[in-house]
């Protein structure tokens, strides 16, 4: 399994792999019958965000993922994981209509953060953000979100108010690359690995800070076999979360989401 010893920059490194596990890639081994659906009803369909529906047995899903290219082309075509506006409200459709269908909301998080190009500020890109986190605040239906690789920035965090955070052992989740905070903090890019250190962006630093809720294991390098163990886990503890959950009523539901967030960090009143 992974080196417990892998310092904070090799995690960013191993989350960034162009070889690394996609979220298609655990939706395809976790869960059957997975059916996309596409189109913000809006716009157009943006790729860098994947919607649909699927099952775990008897039980229903929606499933909303941050998707990066498998190959340079696919990349492309998804630009590089990092999502328009349209993604967005994409996401914010399949929520609603989760709700009004009663199924459970798994998110995927793996992104560099959403696309900050000229275009995605002229359709509103914080917006769309700031609109995904607000529905997502008061949905009526269990939502388990899912670190899979880089989550980054708002980018992530707009599908990732959830009542259950899990992350993968060796993904990052912080709110912007390492690059980017010794830049602005230190006027100083070539700092990045001790920014990565002292930003706490790994699984064990956020699950301390209660940021998320469970480590999933992973090994540093994958294969087929240790692959589907590592999906088999996923499956197991989303069962067992949403087992959990069924039992809470509408309004329960959202305040355990509302009180997970609440109750995040370390506060001490000097």
């Amino acid at each position: 399994m992974a080196n417990t010893r892998l310092s904070a920059w090799e995690k960013v490194e191993i989350a960034r792999d162009s070889k690394r596990k996609t979220s298609l890639d655990y939706i395809e081994e976790i869960f059957d019958d997975f059916i996309e659906l596409h189109g913000d009803r809006n716009s157009k369909d943006d790729k860098a965000i994947v919607c649909g529906l699927a099952k775990i047995g008897k039980q229903n899903f929606t499933i909303i993922a941050e998707q990066k290219g498998r190959t340079t082309k696919e990349n492309i075509e998804r630009n590089f994981g990092m999502p328009n506006p349209e993604s967005y409200r994409k996401a914010i459709r399949f929520m609603k209509q989760a709700e009004k269908f009663k199924r459970p909301v798994i998110t995927f998080i793996d992104t560099k953060g959403a696309y900050p190009g000229i275009e995605a500020e002229e359709k509103g890109q914080g917006e769309a953000i700031a609109k995904s986190m607000f529905e997502m605040a008061k949905l009526k239906v269990p939502i388990i979100s899912i670190v899979v690789g880089e989550g980054s920035s708002g980018g992530a965090l707009a599908i990732g108010v959830a009542n259950k955070v899990f992350m993968l052992e060796n993904a990052i989740y912080s709110i912007l690359s390492p690059e980017g905070y010794s830049s602005i903090l230190w006027k100083d890019a070539s700092r990045f690995k001790e920014a990565a250190e002292k930003m706490k962006l790994t699984a064990k630093d956020l699950f301390e800070l209660k940021v998320i809720d469970k480590i999933i294991k992973e090994p540093k390098e994958y294969n087929e076999e240790n692959f589907k163990k590592v999906a088999n886990s996923l499956q197991k503890e989303i069962q067992k979360e949403i087992q959990k959950m069924k039992y809470l009523n509408d309004n329960q539901i959202v305040e355990n989401r509302y009180m997970k967030f609440r109750n995040m960090g370390e506060f001490k009143e000097v």
